[in-house]
This record gives structure tokens, C-alpha cells and sequence, in this order.
């Protein structure tokens, strides 16, 4: 509906502004069940190939959007230049509503009503998560994960003008970031079950760190692409086991809460790279007395990250591997 009134509001920067805010507001409410519902679909043993799927389809769209998204826009603007664009998200909108009510959850015969409380909620679910140091442990991981994510982001951009794409394309190091997640989530689908003992978060970590180290030094754009889909698909082998170890070891009369305060968690991690890579970058080159498109604010970044990455892969390790003992 947001979306439906874009055409007939002025196009003012803080309508805009508060229409978006307004849509963030609204993700809150669906993100959280979006990974809440999955242990409810399918049996525990199962949550490992779930999620893996989940993350095949997740990123297989993205990958998707990239290649339509423009081409349907434009297809949209043709057939009215005034609401098109509008008209056609808002009717991915109601089509992605449509499929979530076919989703065969379970009812109970004698449904309770549940007092709302956002901010205990909230408070609750950070309680559980300083009692269950496995579960924070999974979810620091994502949230670093999130962050390295979101600043390969604004990285792309810098990286494009290395390698000799134009700014505009950057989107093509992100697809294939994204094909090397779908890759690694269908392998995790396939043999994950056989490597539940394996450390596959600091696997991930490893390869994550190895493609920002080359990055930095890397000028090829055929190198840039396969890079991107290495650190794609150790991505998931963080996000796949460690978003199904949060469902696995959380009550189910706690994962609203749990992944309510995920979802801000992540949304913050996702946020904050995309506020300070730029300027770091741009602050370290005026530093070092260099021009803005000098190389070495980027590579410096991108060193640092990696040296971050590797040290939070080796930690989260030890210290799940510890906590598991200690279950055990």
C-alpha cells in the first residue's frame, strides 16, 4: 500500500524518507517469522538442509533481481511512465503475501490470546541469549558475517574502478558473491548432515579472509569474479549451520523473541559498514596525502577486515567448541 501511494504523494525528500522508514518498520514484523516458521515446517534432523534451501532461494532471487530487475522496471515505466514501477513492486508485494498464506502451518484447536510487549519481549530474549552462550555465540558470527557483507558492498563500488568495470557495474561482483553462497548452501543441502563435526563458521571465516586479502592486490576482472564467488560460498558456511544451530537450541516459546532481537542485530550490522567504509577509506587517502581514487585507503580496508575476520573465525571456534564440551 506504501508502495500504491508513491504516485500520488509529492516527491519531497522527507515523505520519501518516512515512507521508507515506515516499510522498515513493517519488515520487523515479518522478518522474525521468517525464520521462526521453519523449525514449525520441518523435523529437527532436517533444519540443516532447510536452511540451506532457504539460503539457495534467498540468494538465487537476489542473483535473479539483478539480471530482470532493471529490464521489468523499464518494462513497467513503457506501460506508464507515472505509476509502473510502483504498480509492478507492489504486485511482487502481494504475490510473495499470497504464497506465505498457502504455507501449511499448524493451528491449535484452542488458540490463547498472548499479551503483546514489545520491550520485555525484547529484554526477555536478551536475557536468554546471555544464558545461552552457544545461541549468542551463532548469532555474534551471523552479525559479523551481516557486517563484512554489507561493507563488500560499498567495496564493490571502489573495487570496480580497480579492476576496470565502471561504477554501474559493480553489481556483477555481488551476483557472483551471491552464486558462491547458492553453491555452498545446495552443497550444504546435499552433504551437510556428514559435516556437522566439522568447523565449517571458521572454514568460512578462512575463505572470507583469503578473498579481502587478495582483493586488495588484484586488478582482473575474470580473477575479481571468481574471488567473489569463493567469498560467497564461505559465507555460507557460516550463515547455513549457524542460523540453523540459533533454531535447533532455542525453546520454542523463546524464538519470537530470539530472532526479534536477531533481526535488529542484523539490521544494525548491515547498517553501520554502510556509514563508515566510505569515509574510511576516503579519510586514510587524505592521511596518507593521496588522491581519492589512490588505491590504498581500499587496500588497507580491505587487510584490516580480513585480519577481523580471521581473528572472530579462530575465537568463535574456541569458544563454541568450548561451550559444547561443557554441554556434553
Amino acid at each position: 500500500m506504501l508502495l500504491l501511494l508513491l504516485p500520488f504523494i509529492p516527491k519531497a525528500f522527507a515523505i520519501l524518507l518516512a515512507i521508507a522508514f515506515l516499510e522498515s518498520v513493517f519488515t520487523q514484523f515479518f522478518a522474525p517469522a521468517e525464520q521462526a516458521v521453519i523449525p514449525f515446517l520441518v523435523r529437527r534432523e532436517n533444519l540443516l538442509t532447510a536452511n540451506a534451501l532457504f539460503s539457495t532461494t534467498m540468494m538465487g532471487s537476489l542473483i535473479v533481481g539483478f539480471a530482470i530487475g532493471a529490464p521489468l522496471l523499464e518494462f513497467a515505466t513503457s506501460l506508464n511512465r507515472e505509476w509502473g514501477q510502483e504498480v509492478l513492486v507492489a504486485l511482487l508485494y502481494l504475490s510473495a503475501g499470497f504464497v506465505l498464506y498457502l504455507v501449511p502451518l499448524q493451528k491449535n484447536e484452542q488458540p490463547q490470546e498472548v499479551a503483546v510487549h514489545p520491550w520485555s519481549d525484547f529484554k526477555a530474549g536478551l536475557r536468554y541469549l546471555k544464558k545461552d552462550r552457544l545461541v549468542s555465540n551463532a548469532m555474534l558470527q551471523l552479525m559479523i558475517l551481516y557486517s563484512v557483507l554489507a561493507a563488500l558492498t560499498v567495496l564493490a563500488i571502489n573495487l570496480t574502478q580497480q579492476i576496470g568495470l565502471k561504477d554501474t557495474q559493480f553489481g556483477f561482483l555481488l551476483a557472483a558473491s551471491g552464486i558462491g553462497m547458492v553453491i555452498g548452501a545446495a552443497l550444504l543441502g546435499q552433504v551437510g548432515d556428514r559435516l556437522r563435526h566439522q568447523p565449517l563458521p571458521l572454514f568460512g571465516f578462512l575463505f572470507m579472509a583469503f578473498v579481502l586479502t587478495i582483493f586488495a592486490f588484484t586488478s582482473r576482472v575474470e580473477v575479481s569474479l571468481v574471488l567473489s564467488g569463493v567469498f560467497g560460498f564461505g559465507a555460507s558456511l557460516v550463515a547455513v549451520p549457524m542460523q540453523t544451530l540459533i533454531q535447533h537450541q532455542t525453546p520454542e516459546t523463546m524464538r519470537g523473541k530470539v530472532f526479534g532481537f536477531q533481526n535488529n542485530i542484523v539490521n544494525i550490522a548491515l547498517s553501520l559498514p554502510l556509514a563508515i567504509t566510505g569515509p574510511l577509506i576516503d579519510g586514510i587517502n587524505r592521511f596518507a596525502q593521496r588522491p581519492d581514487s589512490d588505491p590504498l585507503g581500499l587496500r588497507i580496508v580491505l587487510i584490516g577486515m580480513s585480519i577481523v575476520v580471521v581473528g572472530v573465525g579462530v575465537w568463535a571456534w574456541r569458544n563454541t567448541r568450548q561451550v559444547l564440551r561443557d554441554a556434553i
